[in-house]
């Protein structure tokens, strides 16, 4: 499992998202206001802007307040760490 911290001490199964998108446009946003009410989201902003929304496999949203770009680059560097982990044990 690769687990990132989306910020806060909140961490995310990365093999479950299906994609982290920006939460300014229309699409997401109605994406999200729909998420509210049939109640699968899960807030990780601490009050914060929302700057990305994560889409998971079982269609819950997780809002939190770290950018896309920062959220890929962590998962990233532990996908890379665990690759090379996997490389010296073999």
């Amino acid at each position: 499992m690769s687990f990132v911290n989306i910020g806060f001490g909140n961490i995310v199964n990365m093999q479950k998202v299906i994609a982290v998108v920006n939460p300014d446009a229309a699409p997401v946003k109605r994406l999200v206001q729909a998420a509210r009410e049939e109640q699968r989201v899960v807030d990780a902003t601490q009050g914060r802007k929302t700057k990305a929304v994560l889409v998971m496999e079982n269609r819950q949203l997780i809002l939190s307040a770290m950018q896309p770009e920062t959220i890929a680059k962590r998962h990233e560097a532990v996908s890379s760490l665990r690759s090379e982990k996997e490389g010296r044990s073999t």
